[in-house]
């Protein structure tokens, strides 16, 4: 079984086929799926996917790009999603210099609040990084809270071997399957039992697929990928991933 550890079901692209989306996952092998929160909005919508269907959980969070997509009782507002059963993350949060969409003074402040949330209630925390390294690892230093993963893991070698020697995780999506070197270096560099699988469907759709809607189907693409790479077989990267992922999210297999 694999288990796609980050998508968004609550977009559109896939919202209105999400029954038909699961079918095709659960028929390539992903046995489990956590759609990802952005903001409050999007957070109640993953929620109630996760109603629908049982292999489906969620993550609730606001995104560094949606900062302005909430209310000033968002705290409040979010701590009510984290209490839901098939909650089990918080996320998608982190910080992003690429879009210039919010300031980032107020993406570190969110970030950070956030993180205190996260360890208060003692959830993991699923942590988007868009060349923001420096400040995403003295944050996490500051408040001393370092159960998360880095989604979509996309900075190199060196800083990926400080952030699990710190204790985060990593995942990793379709781009792996674009040809970088930074990247084939990073999963060379990293032990297994650091690393889950994610599809951020329906973004970075893996090769052969790429240009089109990606969906959590896919995830062996990026699991073959891998195994190649590690020079392993595909029923280890496919076990390892998942039992890393089983413990990470506390679901039970």
């Amino acid at each position: 079984m694999y288990i796609d550890t980050h998508c968004h079901l609550n977009f559109p692209e896939l919202y209105k086929n999400r029954k038909a989306v699961v079918e095709r996952a659960v028929t390539a092998g992903v046995g489990k799926i956590i759609t990802i929160g952005t903001d409050i909005e999007s957070s109640v919508k993953s929620i109630e996917i996760a109603k629908e269907f049982p292999e489906v959980f969620a993550a609730a969070g606001v995104h560094p790009t949606d900062l302005l997509n909430v209310t000033d009782n968002w705290q409040n507002e979010l701590l009510d999603l984290l209490k839901h059963s098939k909650v089990v993350a918080l996320g998608e949060i982190g910080l992003d210099y690429y879009w210039e969409t919010t300031k980032p003074e107020d993406q570190r402040r969110f970030f950070s609040e956030q993180i205190q949330i996260a360890k208060s209630i003692k959830l993991p925390m699923i942590i988007h990084n868009r060349q923001a390294d420096d400040d995403i690892k003295s944050i996490l230093l500051k408040q001393n809270y370092f159960n998360g993963v880095l989604h979509c893991y996309s900075s190199d070698d060196n800083f990926a071997l400080e952030m699990i020697e710190l204790g985060l995780q990593l995942s990793f999506t379709g781009n792996i399957t674009y040809g970088s070197k930074k990247l084939q270096r990073v999963l060379q560099a990293v032990p297994l039992e650091r690393i889950m699988l994610e599809t951020d469907a329906p973004f970075i759709t893996p090769v052969p697929h790429k240009g089109k809607i990606n969906e959590p189907a896919y995830i062996p693409l990026i699991a073959q990928n891998i195994a190649k790479l590690k020079e392993l077989s595909i029923e280890t990267v496919a076990n390892t991933t998942t039992q890393t992922a089983l413990g990470f999210f506390n679901i039970n297999s």
